[in-house]
């Protein structure tokens, strides 16, 4: 496993600064998020060659409506991702991370013809069979993020992101991307989901189930380290924690708790 660490988290007046404080605590990547990010590559980059830390994957955030009724909306939320897509090959980021839908439905129930999940289900599998070729020649992943109820009626829990993995017939460009914060709400028992869909996962997002750093709540990091080491798991594991991408004033706060979390961590096996 590689540990990385989302940008906003990490105190500093540039990147480089960012960079520099990922480096000494001992993070090997950076996750960095998609908004504004096109205007970024170059000075982050240059911080990633500086200081070796790599940029682990670019979080597409809430940008644009996939499942938007109307199609100009849709268009635009997938051009917005396609940048995403484009910045994390500049970067070289393993992946880009998708939360396909946020909040409630917008499209429109058609029951008994088809209801609005079903709808929803069917139109982010037409958009899929188009990126996931767009991702594949692009030389990236794409990582379906599930997130729990209260942001979001759809794709709360692992076996619904797998459901939509299922159907593109298991790409290997399209994995999931498992949040141990979700999981802790929407799981009926996150230790048992990690093992059954092992191989559907291609990244971890770590915090523990108060939103904090791990070892600042209840959810018990070590159980988490022993599965992932049990179903030989080596992709990359990124802290997101507090208010993700609006940490910027508490990262000083953040970054003097660190040493605890990481050495909380690092018994939990997620760290040499």
């Amino acid at each position: 496993m590689r540990l990385a660490i989302q940008e906003d988290m990490l105190p500093g007046q540039s990147a480089l600064e960012r960079f520099q404080n990922a480096r000494a605590l001992g993070f090997q990547g950076v996750e960095v998020w998609g908004a504004g990010l096109t205007e970024r590559v170059p000075e982050l980059a240059e911080a990633a060659e500086q200081t070796g830390v790599a940029i682990s994957a670019v979080n597409h955030g809430n940008q644009g409506r996939l499942l938007d009724p109307d199609r100009a909306e849709r268009e635009r939320a997938l051009a917005a991702f396609r940048q995403s897509v484009v910045d994390g090959v500049d970067l070289g980021a393993a992946g880009v991370i998708l939360v396909p839908h946020f909040a409630g439905p917008t499209l429109p129930d058609l029951t008994p013809y088809k209801s609005v999940e079903q709808l929803e289900y069917e139109m982010l599998h037409n958009h899929l069979r188009t990126l996931s070729d767009y991702v594949y020649a692009i030389g990236i992943d794409l990582y379906l993020e599930p997130i729990n109820r209260y942001e979001t009626h759809f794709l709360n829990t692992l076996a619904d992101g797998v459901k939509v993995r299922r159907k593109i017939k298991d790409h290997p460009h399209i994995k999931i991307n498992a949040d141990v914060f979700h999981m802790a709400l929407e799981e009926q028992d996150s230790i048992a989901a990690l093992r059954q869909y092992a191989n559907d996962i291609g990244y971890i997002h770590l915090a523990d189930n108060n939103r904090r750093l791990p070892g600042q709540g209840m959810i018990d990091f070590a159980a988490l380290g022993a599965v992932l080491a049990e179903t030989g798991y080596d992709g990359w594991v990124a802290l997101e924690c507090g208010q993700p991408g609006k940490n910027a004033d508490d990262a000083s706060q953040m970054m003097a708790q660190m040493p605890a979390c990481l050495d909380c961590l690092r018994q939990a096996g997620f760290m040499a």
